[in-house]
């Protein structure tokens, strides 16, 4: 039995041996910041001034906020001079996004060769989900933007958990028809969606944001009407992030969307003109903010 398969079971098995693997892998515990964020976030009437004050309260991190805040994909015209203003021109709910991937990014270290880009691409996948959900308007633009920094978290814990990981990661990334963790779960019974969706909880993240994580290569979930359109949507847009990246890369195609890319066109209703045109958007804004 998979990690998948345990995170939908209703109940735990206390001797289960994927119980045991969990426990096995280190996930970082919530930093103390994020947790300041969502009590206020989740008051009757969040203040921007608290949550101004609890940013301030790290000077690195309010100004790695504030150049996030003030990118091309994130701004706009008006650039922000302090966390009040980022607040004022993002609002709450963006401005917490931008901090929650960067205390992510400060708790999970990506610092092996393999994992050299990690973080690099997973911010821009988080840029590529937001332009996607305001151009389609689709779903919350700081929902998308969590999702896609998260998504692959649980790939740095598993080459931390299992020396031979890297390896199957990369034989992973070149399957042509079997989902992507078909082979991480033969090998290591568990696999980085899993350990990524164990993370977002643990985290306070939203369900949707955990279990389209849990689903973000099942792309059978795009036809699943028992899933939320939440998940489904941010299951789909991943999938358009994830072809405009391969293409700034200068990969010939992507191999996700040669597996999903119909399916995902199919449920957001566009013509493959509409999705041609809207890939070569992404790749002017990847550009942009070189």
């Amino acid at each position: 039995m998979s990690t998948a398969a345990a995170l939908a079971r209703s109940s735990a098995v206390a001797e289960d041996p994927v119980d045991a693997l969990i426990k096995s892998i280190r996930i970082p515990p919530r930093p103390s910041l994020l947790a300041d964020l969502q009590r206020e976030l989740a008051s009757s009437d969040p203040s921007p001034a608290e949550i101004a004050r609890i940013v301030a309260s790290d000077v690195g991190m309010s100004g790695a906020l504030l150049k996030l805040a003030n990118s091309s994909i994130f701004g706009g015209r008006r650039k922000a001079k302090s966390i009040e203003q980022a607040i004022l021109f993002l609002g709450i709910n963006q401005v917490a996004a931008l901090m929650t991937g960067l205390l992510a990014r400060q708790a999970i270290p990506a610092n092996s060769a393999a994992l050299a880009n990690f973080w690099e691409m997973s911010s821009r996948r988080a840029e590529a989900m937001v332009f996607l959900s305001r151009r389609l308007r689709i779903g919350e633009a700081d929902v998308a933007h969590t999702f896609g920094l998260f998504c692959d978290t649980g790939v740095p814990l598993l080459m931390d958990r299992f020396a031979d990981y890297e390896t199957t990661y990369a034989s992973a990334s070149l399957e042509t028809e079997r989902p992507f963790t078909a082979l991480e779960d033969e090998r290591h019974s568990t696999s980085h969606t899993a350990i990524g969706t164990l993370l977002a909880r643990n985290w306070g993240l939203s369900e949707d944001v955990a279990w389209s994580i849990l689903h973000h290569h099942d792309y059978a979930v795009l036809d699943d009407a028992d899933s939320t359109p939440t998940v489904r949507s941010l299951v789909a847009l991943s999938l358009l992030a994830e072809s405009a990246i391969r293409k700034y890369q200068g990969d010939a195609e992507s191999l996700e969307w040669n597996k999903g890319g119909a399916r995902a066109t199919a449920y957001l209703g566009l013509s493959d003109e509409e999705t041609a045109e809207l890939l070569d958007e992404l790749h002017e804004a990847f550009h942009a903010d070189r």
